[in-house]
């Protein structure tokens, strides 16, 4: 039954793509049926919380901020939260009803007042980090905008370096990512991210990317900052495929990105996932996020089972811990609920985390171990 389920999707998918590219599906004959050999070990959800070998490399540090995380920060900086934990949580956390991308971002603007002075920087890394590894984390790249957190008299260079502190004294292995910014006015701090991006490589900022409303401010406007990126090279990810369609994807590969943030929506071009295919791309998706912004009605929607079975390389990843109210365990889990994830799946999908990661190469090699010496416990 499970089987048939994954096989419906998929084929529900691939019949959304090419009505979209003006292809014909027909059905599979029962001669179509591929040989199944050994039949699927499914996973538990109480398996999947016990794993302990999480990476994340799509984590927004201001969506990712915790009720106890924010209380700290706010005391460390003699900030005065007169609020309830209920209170505090509707600031930091989105509400159901929630119409787009554009909505969800407005949660971000709490958080960012925490996050407008040194300490509170390195401490936020630091308090993430934490709070990641008690989780079962092993490796983490954390995102956030240097330009976003200038707003009390910092520089992008001294948030950028508060970062790298706390990077230096996280529990687990983190990679920064440097976020520029859509915007009509972002295009001189923008390139100065990418500029500092390229001073700070590998002493802990690993590569930029650009976020923001997509849909308003198309990743198409924004060359330049990309050209910069290449010549300098400073590697990068690209939020594509979530808010704006599958031709923002497209937009995003002939940029010269290897990462894309998200890309759901290629799932509606079959020509783009041969494309990701063919070019070994990987897709940093987020469901619950997706599901937050309304890019998908249903977790059931989701294009997991079409992404398996062209092989389109993607990871599971939270977006925004706090507003989405998630994790990667939950994500993992979430996917499980609606599209039973095998062993063998959902080891390959950790270890597409692992492959696609800006950490180094002796750092992959640690990671792999720990999945592999987690999946051997587990059996």
């Amino acid at each position: 039954m499970k089987l048939f389920v994954r096989r419906f999707y998929a084929m529900f998918f691939a019949a959304i793509a090419a009505v979209t590219m003006g292809f014909v599906v027909t059905s599979c004959s029962d001669d179509d049926t591929p040989s199944t050999g050994d039949a699927p070990q499914y996973i538990t959800n109480e398996q999947l919380a016990r794993l302990g070998c999480y990476t994340d490399l799509h984590l927004h540090l201001d969506g990712s901020m915790s009720i106890q995380a924010a209380r700290k920060l706010a005391r460390l900086q003699d900030i005065t939260l007169d609020m309830s934990d209920e209170e505090l949580r509707k600031q930091l956390q989105v509400e159901e009803g929630c119409k787009d991308l554009d909505e969800y971002l407005e949660k971000f603007d709490f958080p960012g007042k925490l996050l407008q002075t040194s300490v509170g920087i390195t401490e936020s890394i630091k308090i993430l980090a934490q709070e990641l590894k008690d989780m079962g984390y092993i490796y983490a790249e954390i995102r956030f905008a240097p330009q976003k957190h200038c707003q009390k008299g910092l520089t992008q260079r001294e948030v950028i370096e508060a970062s790298i502190k706390g990077r230096q004294e996280a529990a687990l292995p983190v990679s920064l990512i440097l976020c520029c910014m859509r915007g009509d006015d972002t295009h001189e701090e923008n390139l100065e991210t990418v500029r500092l991006a390229a001073e700070y490589l590998d002493k802990g900022v690993s590569a930029i990317d650009i976020a923001g409303a997509e849909a308003l401010f198309p990743t198409s406007a924004f060359a330049d900052l990309f050209q910069l990126a290449k010549a300098k090279n400073v590697p990068f990810t690209i939020h594509a495929g979530e808010a704006d369609g599958p031709e923002s994807v497209k937009v995003a590969l002939d940029y010269g990105a290897r990462r894309i943030g998200h890309g759901v929506r290629s799932a509606e071009d079959a020509s783009l996932m041969q494309r990701l295919v063919d070019e070994g791309i990987t897709l940093e998706c987020c469901p619950t996020s997706n599901l937050n912004t309304a890019i998908f009605q249903s977790i059931s929607l989701y294009p997991f089972p079409l992404f398996m079975e062209k092989k389109v390389k993607f990871t599971v990843n939270s977006d925004n811990m706090a507003v989405s109210a998630t994790n990667v365990i939950r994500e993992f889990q979430l996917l499980n609920n609606a599209f039973h994830l095998t062993t063998d799946e959902v080891k390959q999908l950790l270890e597409n985390s692992i492959s696609a990661s800006f950490a180094s190469e002796s750092l992959k090699e640690e990671l792999r171990a720990k999945v592999n010496k987690a999946f051997l416990q587990d059996k």
